[in-house]
């Protein structure tokens, strides 16, 4: 599937680029590191693309340490990457030209937490988790949970979101201003600690899935809410994939305000059960969790049984014991794994993959895909954030059989036109990346993509940010 990365990106000149080690070596010293085995793991590992290292790696501690080698790189027209956790499934951390990666998890201090007004001010390297355990003890918490413990900065410029985007959003809305560096080294400041602004451009959303491919977040100012009084997590199976669907739309349309509404279809819950040693009936499955006051929780969960009853759902059972919730929900986020799980071998690869669609849609499109599966005699079990109409495919093949390989990209292909024709879109939330160039055209419009290429032409003029990201080729 290699064919479907685009390769608009050329290689710096060898002696610009020898400059351009050189003076990093000499600013940084052991910091700078340039052996394969690190340039390796900070280029793409996670699924199906190809490895590209870059030719040189920084650890960066400051925001002059980002300011420097994007100066000494501009200098030299040498490719800048910046690198947070590396969990990113799109290929956004490869680098197909070469150049330098700038890693960021040494900048991961929370510099300011005003709980008064429900925001912090971090560094781009500060994860998801290390957030959440610094703000525990003031009662707060950071609500974007896309599964790995991703860094706030790779978030951002992923334009992140997760299980509970239903109710908190994703990335988009909970970021209220950046500092960013720029191509000759200075710094953008894109907004303030203001819930609201209408002062000039929206800076600020411009860079949020922007891919690094704009600039390099050096600062990030985010949204916390408080935690809940209480937390249950709740499982309901179905007799269908379109019978949980339903649930889900019933549930949203009626204003039940769950905070997290999960699908997994029969084949990822046999998965589940295999990986997290769980016993949950192998059919299609909701995991659910509700937020409030005890009060609001029993009521929100008395309220979608009787919806889940209505659509074909089984046994409801709900739980706010967090030990019982948090193995539930672990389950779900190591479903990568457990795929990954039911077919072992060096040459099996996990092609994971997403797309939206209206939640009006989403069961059409689910069902449509499991028969697509079928047809192409594929294994590929099917998770989803589908209070968003949101659903993600981890597809099993062997990268050795060409068949198995053609039929795959064949599935892949289907999966996306299938979306965009029910007015959805190729990714709710991997991004594009290298691997997904490819369908923007048909989403948005020739014109929309002349718009893309002008800003980063604007912003980025000599294509040093992250080259071969997002916009193909023209």
């Amino acid at each position: 599937m290699a064919t479907m990365i685009s390769s608009n990106v050329t290689r710096p000149e060898p002696q610009a680029l020898k400059r351009a080690i050189d003076a990093l070596a000499a600013r940084f010293g052991n910091r700078l590191v340039t052996s394969q085995a690190v340039r390796e793991q900070h280029a793409h590992t996670t699924t199906w693309l190809p490895n590209q290292p870059p030719d040189a790696v920084v650890m960066a501690q400051e925001t002059a340490d980002i300011q420097d080698v994007v100066r000494i790189c501009a200098a030299n027209r040498v490719p800048v990457i910046a690198f947070g956790t590396g969990t990113s499934l799109e290929g956004q951390v490869n680098a197909p030209a070469g150049g330098v990666c700038i890693d960021l998890r040494d900048m991961n201090k929370v510099l300011e937490v005003h709980a008064e007004d429900l925001d912090c001010v971090i560094q781009p390297g500060v994860t998801r988790k290390a957030l959440n355990e610094h703000l525990r003890d003031q009662g707060l918490f950071f609500p974007i949970d896309p599964g790995a413990d991703a860094s706030l900065g790779g978030m951002t410029s992923t334009r992140a979101s997760g299980t509970n985007a239903v109710r908190y959003g994703t990335m988009r809305e909970n970021v209220l201003a950046l500092k960013v560096v720029r191509g000759d080294g200075e710094i953008i400041t894109t907004g303030t600690r203001a819930k609201k602004s209408s002062a000039g451009y929206d800076l600020t959303h411009l860079f949020v899935g922007a891919e690094g491919t704009l600039g390099i977040i050096s600062e990030l100012t985010i949204r916390l809410r408080g935690i809940p009084d209480t937390i249950a997590a709740a499982a309901c199976s179905f007799e269908t994939v379109r019978g949980a669907c339903q649930a889900t739309i019933l549930a949203i349309q009626t204003g039940i305000p769950v905070a997290r509404i999960e699908l997994l279809n029969a084949a990822q819950v046999k998965a589940c059960n295999s990986y997290s040693k769980l016993s949950l009936p192998e059919t299609p499955l909701l995991l659910l969790e509700f937020h409030g006051s005890e009060v609001e929780v029993a009521e929100q969960s008395k309220n979608f049984r009787d919806i889940a009853a209505e659509c074909g759902g089984g046994d409801f059972t709900w739980t706010t014991k967090p030990e019982d919730r948090t193995k539930l929900w672990q389950a779900r986020h190591d479903a990568y794994w457990s795929v990954k799980a039911l077919r072992p071998g060096d040459s099996i690869g996990v092609v994971a993959t997403d797309v939206c669609v209206p939640i009006s849609r989403l069961a059409d499109c689910v069902t449509e895909t499991e028969e697509d599966l079928k047809r192409l005699n594929l294994l590929s079990p099917i998770v989803g954030h589908v209070g968003d109409g949101n659903f993600h495919c981890s597809m099993l093949c062997d990268v050795n059989d060409k068949d198995e390989m053609a039929r795959g990209e064949e599935f892949m292909h289907r999966l996306v036109e299938r979306a965009q024709s029910m007015d959805g879109t190729c990714t709710g939330e991997h991004g594009i990346g290298q691997g997904k160039q490819k369908y923007l055209k048909a989403e948005l419009g020739p014109e929309a993509l002349d718009a893309m290429r002008a800003l980063k032409l604007a912003l980025d003029p000599q294509n040093i940010f992250n080259p071969g990201k997002i916009v193909p080729a023209a």
